[in-house]
Protein backbone atom coordinates (compact mmCIF):
# COMPACT_ATOMS: atom_id res chain seq x y z
CA UNK A 1 0.00 0.00 0.00
CA UNK A 2 1.00 4.00 -0.55
CA UNK A 3 2.34 5.29 2.11
CA UNK A 4 0.21 8.13 3.78
CA UNK A 5 1.61 11.42 4.12
CA UNK A 6 0.75 11.71 7.38
CA UNK A 7 0.84 14.46 10.03
CA UNK A 8 1.34 17.17 6.87
CA UNK A 9 -1.51 19.31 5.45
CA UNK A 10 -1.68 19.10 1.71
CA UNK A 11 -2.81 22.55 -0.23
CA UNK A 12 -5.76 21.71 -2.73
CA UNK A 13 -8.71 20.39 -3.33
CA UNK A 14 -10.05 17.92 -0.61
CA UNK A 15 -12.03 15.51 -3.28
CA UNK A 16 -8.58 15.49 -5.42
CA UNK A 17 -6.42 14.87 -2.28
CA UNK A 18 -8.70 12.27 -0.39
CA UNK A 19 -8.44 10.49 -4.20
CA UNK A 20 -5.06 10.30 -4.19
CA UNK A 21 -5.01 8.57 -0.92
CA UNK A 22 -4.63 4.70 -0.73
CA UNK A 23 -8.61 3.27 -0.66
CA UNK A 24 -9.55 1.75 3.13
CA UNK A 25 -6.75 3.38 4.54
CA UNK A 26 -7.80 5.71 7.39
CA UNK A 27 -9.44 5.18 10.25
CA UNK A 28 -11.30 8.48 11.04
CA UNK A 29 -12.75 11.37 9.01
CA UNK A 30 -13.41 14.37 10.19
CA UNK A 31 -15.03 17.17 8.44
CA UNK A 32 -16.32 20.52 8.83
CA UNK A 33 -17.47 21.43 5.47
CA UNK A 34 -19.15 25.17 4.52
CA UNK A 35 -22.37 25.80 6.25
CA UNK A 36 -23.62 27.58 3.26
CA UNK A 37 -24.61 30.50 5.24
CA UNK A 38 -23.85 33.54 3.60
CA UNK A 39 -26.19 36.33 4.72
CA UNK A 40 -28.34 38.02 3.19
CA UNK A 41 -26.99 41.64 3.68
CA UNK A 42 -25.03 43.02 6.62
CA UNK A 43 -26.11 42.01 10.22
CA UNK A 44 -25.62 44.60 12.86
CA UNK A 45 -25.70 44.52 16.76
CA UNK A 46 -27.88 46.80 19.29
CA UNK A 47 -24.96 49.56 19.39
CA UNK A 48 -24.94 49.64 15.44
CA UNK A 49 -21.31 47.69 15.47
CA UNK A 50 -21.16 45.38 12.55
CA UNK A 51 -21.09 41.41 13.32
CA UNK A 52 -18.52 39.67 11.51
CA UNK A 53 -20.18 36.64 9.46
CA UNK A 54 -18.89 34.15 6.82
CA UNK A 55 -18.61 35.95 3.48
CA UNK A 56 -15.92 34.13 2.23
CA UNK A 57 -15.92 32.75 -1.27
CA UNK A 58 -15.22 28.94 -0.09
CA UNK A 59 -18.69 28.73 1.42
CA UNK A 60 -20.35 30.68 -1.20
CA UNK A 61 -22.78 28.47 -3.51
CA UNK A 62 -25.10 29.82 -6.29
CA UNK A 63 -27.74 26.90 -5.62
CA UNK A 64 -28.78 24.43 -3.07
CA UNK A 65 -28.42 21.89 -5.92
CA UNK A 66 -24.67 23.09 -6.21
CA UNK A 67 -24.05 22.57 -2.26
CA UNK A 68 -25.41 19.11 -3.14
CA UNK A 69 -23.12 17.69 -5.86
CA UNK A 70 -20.17 19.56 -3.88
CA UNK A 71 -21.49 17.57 -0.46
CA UNK A 72 -21.73 14.08 -3.12
CA UNK A 73 -18.41 14.72 -4.40
CA UNK A 74 -16.56 14.90 -1.16
CA UNK A 75 -18.74 12.35 0.87
CA UNK A 76 -17.66 9.76 -1.77
CA UNK A 77 -13.86 10.69 -1.70
CA UNK A 78 -14.25 10.48 2.19
CA UNK A 79 -16.30 6.58 1.90
CA UNK A 80 -13.66 5.52 -0.59
CA UNK A 81 -10.23 6.06 2.04
CA UNK A 82 -12.23 5.14 5.06
CA UNK A 83 -11.48 1.91 6.72
CA UNK A 84 -14.73 -1.15 6.71
CA UNK A 85 -14.91 -0.21 10.44
CA UNK A 86 -13.84 3.05 10.51
CA UNK A 87 -15.92 6.34 11.42
CA UNK A 88 -17.26 9.84 9.57
CA UNK A 89 -17.63 12.63 11.31
CA UNK A 90 -19.89 15.63 9.97
CA UNK A 91 -20.75 18.78 11.69
CA UNK A 92 -22.84 21.53 10.76
CA UNK A 93 -26.06 23.72 11.34
CA UNK A 94 -29.30 24.41 10.16
CA UNK A 95 -28.16 25.36 6.66
CA UNK A 96 -26.84 22.72 5.74
CA UNK A 97 -26.63 19.35 8.34
CA UNK A 98 -30.14 17.95 7.17
CA UNK A 99 -28.48 18.26 3.35
CA UNK A 100 -25.22 16.57 4.12
CA UNK A 101 -27.54 13.95 6.29
CA UNK A 102 -29.49 13.18 3.24
CA UNK A 103 -26.83 12.71 0.88
CA UNK A 104 -24.95 10.77 3.16
CA UNK A 105 -27.24 8.51 3.41
CA UNK A 106 -28.31 8.04 -0.47
CA UNK A 107 -24.33 7.17 -0.54
CA UNK A 108 -25.28 3.90 1.98
CA UNK A 109 -23.90 5.51 5.23
CA UNK A 110 -24.93 3.97 8.64
CA UNK A 111 -25.69 6.78 11.22
CA UNK A 112 -24.66 5.57 14.56
CA UNK A 113 -25.27 8.75 16.08
CA UNK A 114 -26.40 12.38 15.84
CA UNK A 115 -24.72 14.60 18.57
CA UNK A 116 -26.54 17.89 19.47
CA UNK A 117 -23.57 20.44 20.53
CA UNK A 118 -25.47 22.73 23.05
CA UNK A 119 -23.32 26.27 23.28
CA UNK A 120 -22.74 27.57 26.24
CA UNK A 121 -22.22 31.19 25.47
CA UNK A 122 -23.52 31.26 21.54
CA UNK A 123 -24.14 34.14 19.59
CA UNK A 124 -27.14 36.39 20.50
CA UNK A 125 -29.91 36.49 17.57
CA UNK A 126 -29.70 40.49 17.17
CA UNK A 127 -32.71 41.03 15.34
CA UNK A 128 -34.96 39.90 17.75
CA UNK A 129 -36.78 37.44 15.09
CA UNK A 130 -36.46 34.43 16.01
CA UNK A 131 -34.73 31.88 18.56
CA UNK A 132 -31.21 32.33 19.52
CA UNK A 133 -29.18 30.12 17.52
CA UNK A 134 -27.59 27.59 20.35
CA UNK A 135 -26.32 24.64 18.91
CA UNK A 136 -24.73 22.77 15.81
CA UNK A 137 -25.45 18.92 14.89
CA UNK A 138 -22.35 16.32 14.62
CA UNK A 139 -23.67 13.06 12.63
CA UNK A 140 -21.46 10.26 13.38
CA UNK A 141 -21.77 7.35 10.91
CA UNK A 142 -19.80 3.92 9.46
CA UNK A 143 -20.06 2.86 5.88
CA UNK A 144 -22.16 -0.16 6.25
CA UNK A 145 -24.95 -1.55 9.60
CA UNK A 146 -22.65 -3.93 10.45
CA UNK A 147 -19.22 -2.16 10.55
CA UNK A 148 -17.60 -2.38 14.12
CA UNK A 149 -16.32 0.88 14.76
CA UNK A 150 -14.20 1.72 17.84
CA UNK A 151 -15.85 3.04 20.13
CA UNK A 152 -14.36 3.92 23.75
CA UNK A 153 -17.28 3.85 25.58
CA UNK A 154 -16.04 3.40 28.94
CA UNK A 155 -13.19 6.48 28.42
CA UNK A 156 -16.54 8.76 27.58
CA UNK A 157 -18.11 7.38 30.84
CA UNK A 158 -14.93 8.08 32.71
CA UNK A 159 -14.59 11.76 31.01
CA UNK A 160 -18.52 12.43 32.29
CA UNK A 161 -17.67 11.68 36.02
CA UNK A 162 -18.42 8.02 35.52
CA UNK A 163 -21.99 8.72 34.38
CA UNK A 164 -22.78 7.26 30.60
CA UNK A 165 -22.13 10.14 28.00
CA UNK A 166 -25.29 11.38 26.54
CA UNK A 167 -25.58 12.72 23.06
CA UNK A 168 -26.13 16.33 24.02
CA UNK A 169 -23.09 17.66 24.61
CA UNK A 170 -22.58 21.52 26.29
CA UNK A 171 -19.43 23.04 25.51
CA UNK A 172 -18.52 26.76 24.45
CA UNK A 173 -17.37 28.09 21.22
CA UNK A 174 -13.98 29.19 20.63
CA UNK A 175 -13.14 32.28 22.30
CA UNK A 176 -10.19 34.09 24.24
CA UNK A 177 -6.31 32.64 23.79
CA UNK A 178 -7.87 29.67 21.73
CA UNK A 179 -9.27 31.91 19.22
CA UNK A 180 -6.27 32.13 16.69
CA UNK A 181 -6.13 36.20 15.25
CA UNK A 182 -4.26 37.94 12.37
CA UNK A 183 -2.30 40.44 13.38
CA UNK A 184 -4.81 43.16 13.27
CA UNK A 185 -6.40 41.39 15.97
CA UNK A 186 -9.08 39.63 13.39
CA UNK A 187 -10.24 36.25 13.33
CA UNK A 188 -7.89 34.09 11.75
CA UNK A 189 -10.95 31.95 10.48
CA UNK A 190 -14.78 32.85 11.15
CA UNK A 191 -15.51 28.97 12.34
CA UNK A 192 -13.18 28.01 13.88
CA UNK A 193 -14.30 24.79 16.08
CA UNK A 194 -13.14 24.43 20.26
CA UNK A 195 -10.52 21.66 20.97
CA UNK A 196 -12.96 20.71 23.65
CA UNK A 197 -15.39 19.51 21.09
CA UNK A 198 -12.39 17.26 18.48
CA UNK A 199 -11.14 16.32 21.92
CA UNK A 200 -14.22 14.17 22.58
CA UNK A 201 -14.77 13.40 19.19
CA UNK A 202 -11.52 11.91 18.69
CA UNK A 203 -10.98 9.94 21.77
CA UNK A 204 -14.57 8.16 21.43
CA UNK A 205 -13.89 7.29 18.18
CA UNK A 206 -10.15 6.32 17.60
CA UNK A 207 -6.94 4.70 19.26
CA UNK A 208 -3.76 5.81 19.46
CA UNK A 209 -1.77 5.74 16.48
CA UNK A 210 -4.90 6.15 13.83
CA UNK A 211 -5.00 7.92 11.36
CA UNK A 212 -7.77 10.95 11.17
CA UNK A 213 -8.30 13.30 7.85
CA UNK A 214 -10.06 16.16 7.72
CA UNK A 215 -11.24 17.62 4.63
CA UNK A 216 -11.41 21.10 5.15
CA UNK A 217 -9.11 21.67 7.71
CA UNK A 218 -9.31 25.13 8.36
CA UNK A 219 -6.62 26.70 11.29
CA UNK A 220 -5.62 22.54 12.07
CA UNK A 221 -8.12 21.77 15.44
CA UNK A 222 -8.53 18.30 13.99
CA UNK A 223 -4.30 18.20 13.77
CA UNK A 224 -3.89 20.39 17.26
CA UNK A 225 -6.27 17.69 18.96
CA UNK A 226 -4.84 14.77 17.15
CA UNK A 227 -1.28 15.26 17.83
CA UNK A 228 -1.85 16.08 21.59
CA UNK A 229 -3.90 12.39 22.05
CA UNK A 230 -1.04 10.37 20.15
CA UNK A 231 -3.02 10.33 16.69
CA UNK A 232 -1.90 11.34 13.33
CA UNK A 233 -4.11 13.49 10.89
CA UNK A 234 -3.71 14.19 7.55
CA UNK A 235 -5.53 17.86 6.66
CA UNK A 236 -6.66 19.13 3.22
CA UNK A 237 -6.76 23.05 2.82
CA UNK A 238 -6.95 25.82 -0.03
CA UNK A 239 -6.61 28.87 1.52
CA UNK A 240 -2.74 29.18 2.17
CA UNK A 241 -3.24 31.65 5.12
CA UNK A 242 -5.27 29.19 6.97
CA UNK A 243 -2.82 26.59 6.51
CA UNK A 244 0.33 28.93 7.79
CA UNK A 245 -1.84 29.36 10.90
CA UNK A 246 -2.31 25.57 11.30
CA UNK A 247 1.10 24.77 11.15
CA UNK A 248 2.47 27.31 13.41
CA UNK A 249 -0.14 25.96 15.58
CA UNK A 250 0.27 22.61 15.65
CA UNK A 251 4.23 22.85 15.76
CA UNK A 252 4.27 24.47 18.90
CA UNK A 253 2.38 21.13 20.41
CA UNK A 254 4.12 18.48 22.35
CA UNK A 255 2.76 15.36 20.92
CA UNK A 256 0.69 12.46 23.22
CA UNK A 257 2.63 9.51 23.95
CA UNK A 258 2.67 6.36 25.79
CA UNK A 259 0.57 5.93 28.87
CA UNK A 260 -1.19 9.31 28.61
CA UNK A 261 -2.85 9.16 25.64
CA UNK A 262 -4.17 5.43 26.38
CA UNK A 263 -7.42 5.38 27.57
CA UNK A 264 -10.06 3.25 29.88
CA UNK A 265 -10.63 0.10 28.18
CA UNK A 266 -14.10 -1.74 28.28
CA UNK A 267 -14.16 -4.90 30.19
CA UNK A 268 -15.35 -6.84 26.59
CA UNK A 269 -12.03 -5.82 24.99
CA UNK A 270 -10.32 -7.25 27.69
CA UNK A 271 -8.63 -10.74 27.70
CA UNK A 272 -10.94 -13.51 28.22
CA UNK A 273 -10.18 -15.70 31.60
CA UNK A 274 -11.99 -18.70 32.04
CA UNK A 275 -13.67 -19.51 35.66
CA UNK A 276 -11.40 -22.51 35.39
CA UNK A 277 -8.34 -20.70 34.96
CA UNK A 278 -8.99 -19.16 38.64
CA UNK A 279 -9.00 -22.87 39.94
CA UNK A 280 -5.68 -23.95 37.78
CA UNK A 281 -3.71 -21.27 39.11
CA UNK A 282 -4.84 -21.70 43.17
CA UNK A 283 -6.11 -18.57 43.39
CA UNK A 284 -9.86 -20.81 43.80
CA UNK A 285 -9.14 -23.90 45.94
CA UNK A 286 -12.17 -27.27 44.32
CA UNK A 287 -14.69 -26.86 47.44
CA UNK A 288 -14.44 -22.83 48.14
CA UNK A 289 -18.13 -21.65 48.82
CA UNK A 290 -18.99 -18.57 47.16
CA UNK A 291 -21.82 -16.56 48.26
CA UNK A 292 -23.84 -14.14 46.66
CA UNK A 293 -23.39 -10.43 48.27
CA UNK A 294 -26.14 -10.44 50.20
CA UNK A 295 -25.34 -14.09 51.72
CA UNK A 296 -28.66 -15.22 50.73
CA UNK A 297 -27.43 -17.86 47.84
CA UNK A 298 -24.21 -19.77 48.31
CA UNK A 299 -22.39 -22.90 45.92
CA UNK A 300 -19.52 -24.98 46.24
CA UNK A 301 -17.09 -24.26 43.65
CA UNK A 302 -15.80 -27.67 41.53
CA UNK A 303 -12.68 -28.83 40.38
CA UNK A 304 -13.42 -28.09 36.23
CA UNK A 305 -14.65 -24.51 37.33
CA UNK A 306 -18.57 -25.43 37.67
CA UNK A 307 -20.60 -24.56 40.72
CA UNK A 308 -22.83 -26.86 42.50
CA UNK A 309 -26.01 -25.16 44.12
CA UNK A 310 -28.26 -27.85 45.69
CA UNK A 311 -29.77 -29.81 42.75
CA UNK A 312 -28.12 -27.14 40.01
CA UNK A 313 -24.66 -27.19 38.48
CA UNK A 314 -23.19 -25.78 35.78
CA UNK A 315 -20.92 -22.57 34.99
CA UNK A 316 -20.64 -19.55 37.30
CA UNK A 317 -23.00 -17.71 35.48
CA UNK A 318 -25.80 -20.38 35.31
CA UNK A 319 -26.32 -21.31 38.25
CA UNK A 320 -25.99 -17.79 39.50
CA UNK A 321 -29.08 -17.38 37.28
CA UNK A 322 -30.79 -20.62 38.45
CA UNK A 323 -30.46 -19.85 41.99
CA UNK A 324 -31.96 -16.27 41.57
CA UNK A 325 -34.48 -17.88 38.75
CA UNK A 326 -33.39 -15.36 36.66
CA UNK A 327 -32.65 -15.87 32.59
CA UNK A 328 -29.15 -14.27 33.12
CA UNK A 329 -26.25 -13.66 35.27
CA UNK A 330 -22.94 -12.02 35.62
CA UNK A 331 -21.33 -14.79 37.65
CA UNK A 332 -18.03 -12.94 37.68
CA UNK A 333 -19.76 -9.94 39.48
CA UNK A 334 -22.53 -12.03 41.58
CA UNK A 335 -20.55 -14.50 43.18
CA UNK A 336 -17.88 -13.78 46.44
CA UNK A 337 -15.51 -15.69 48.39
CA UNK A 338 -14.84 -14.98 51.58
CA UNK A 339 -11.47 -12.92 52.81
CA UNK A 340 -10.16 -11.47 56.46
CA UNK A 341 -10.93 -8.23 55.13
CA UNK A 342 -14.72 -9.33 54.40
CA UNK A 343 -17.15 -10.12 51.21
CA UNK A 344 -14.85 -9.99 47.64
CA UNK A 345 -16.05 -10.46 43.88
CA UNK A 346 -14.44 -13.29 42.18
CA UNK A 347 -14.24 -10.75 39.68
CA UNK A 348 -11.07 -9.20 41.51
CA UNK A 349 -9.25 -12.48 40.58
CA UNK A 350 -9.97 -12.63 37.38
CA UNK A 351 -8.30 -8.80 36.90
CA UNK A 352 -5.05 -10.49 38.59
CA UNK A 353 -4.76 -12.96 36.19
CA UNK A 354 -5.37 -9.93 33.33
CA UNK A 355 -2.95 -7.79 34.77
CA UNK A 356 -0.26 -10.49 34.20
CA UNK A 357 -1.26 -11.22 30.91
CA UNK A 358 -1.18 -7.50 30.20
CA UNK A 359 2.55 -7.49 31.55
CA UNK A 360 3.51 -10.09 29.51
CA UNK A 361 2.38 -7.97 25.92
Amino acid sequence: MKELPVNTIIQGNCVDGMNSLPAESVDVVFADPPYNLQLGGGLTRPDDSVVNGVTEDWDYFDTLDAYDLFTHDWLKAARRILKPNGSLWVIGSYHNIFRVGCVLQDQLFWIQNDIIWRKTNPMPNFKGTRFTNAHETLIWATKTEDARPTFNYQAMKMLNEGVQMRSDWTLPICTGRERLKKNDGKKAHPTQKPESLLHRVILATSNPGDVIVDPFFGTGTTGAVAKKLGRSFIGFEQEEEYIIHAQRRIDAIKEGEGPAVRVTQSKKKEPRVPFGTLIERGLINPGTVLYSANGKYQAQVRADGSLIADKVEGSIHKVGAAVQDTATCNGWTFWHFATPQGMTQIDALRSVIRAEMGALV
